[in-house]
């Protein structure tokens, strides 16, 4: 056949055309006599087994589609170094000596994801952060500018001396000592639950105070207003 010359169809008043049209239709069951006949081992509802393959096909075919098993993750070593004016604490575990020693006031300390760590911060640093840490500790003496918690899960603070604010954000769980002469720290928090600031008393104690994490909004006519509240 040429392939490049459409077939010649027959006008729709052909007699031979409707002959064979009819013909097909007077077949009735005899249409079906070619097809293949489904055996009860062939269907799925009637056969555990095919099901089964069938089941290990999908999932295959699916694990292939995104990409398989995940890659596992490379665990980095622990390294503390000073970078330019940044003291960088990173990947410590299960380590309750880690000390930190600023000797200018222009130098900071990054702690990035540390878990079970003390960390002890002598002299006076600009500022400090604690990111993505769990279970970590960290002491310090004076900080210039603030405290930086983000990330975080189950963390202390605790300062001697100076400290002007706190800021808090997306973390679980953190606890700040403040010290006699840091209690009018500014502390500000976004995102963030079970925090508590410890206020040292005239006699030598500490009492706690939790931060609120519920509040009531209400407009005034004017404008938003924004109270604590103990339950919704």
């Amino acid at each position: 056949m040429d392939l490049g010359k459409p077939a010649p169809m027959r006008a729709p008043g052909d007699a031979a055309s409707r002959a064979e049209l009819f013909a097909s239709l007077n077949k009735g069951e005899a249409v079906t006599s070619g097809l293949r006949k489904v055996t009860d081992d062939m269907k799925t509802h009637k056969n555990p087994n095919l099901r089964a393959s069938n089941m290990v096909s999908e999932v295959k075919k699916q694990g292939t589609a995104f990409g398989g098993a995940a890659a596992k993750v490379e665990k980095k070593p622990p390294c503390k170094e000073l970078r330019g004016n940044k003291w960088c604490v990173e990947f410590f575990e299960n380590n309750s000596n880690i000390e930190v020693c600023p000797d200018e006031i222009k130098q900071s300390v990054y702690v990035y994801k540390c878990s079970n760590c003390t960390i002890q911060i002598k002299g006076k640093a600009n500022s400090i952060v604690l990111d993505n840490c769990k279970k970590v500790g960290v002491v310090f003496e004076s900080i210039i500018a603030c405290l930086d918690l983000v990330n975080c899960q189950s963390v202390q603070a605790q300062v001697t001396q100076d400290l002007p604010a706190v800021n808090i954000d997306k973390t679980d769980g953190a606890t700040i000592y403040l010290s006699e002469k840091s209690k009018s720290a500014d502390i500000v928090t976004a995102k963030s639950s079970s925090v508590n600031i410890t206020i040292p008393t005239a006699d030598g104690d500490f009492v706690e105070y939790p931060i609120p994490e519920q509040f009531k909004s209400k407009f005034d006519g004017k404008k938003m207003v924004t109270t604590i509240t103990e339950s919704i």
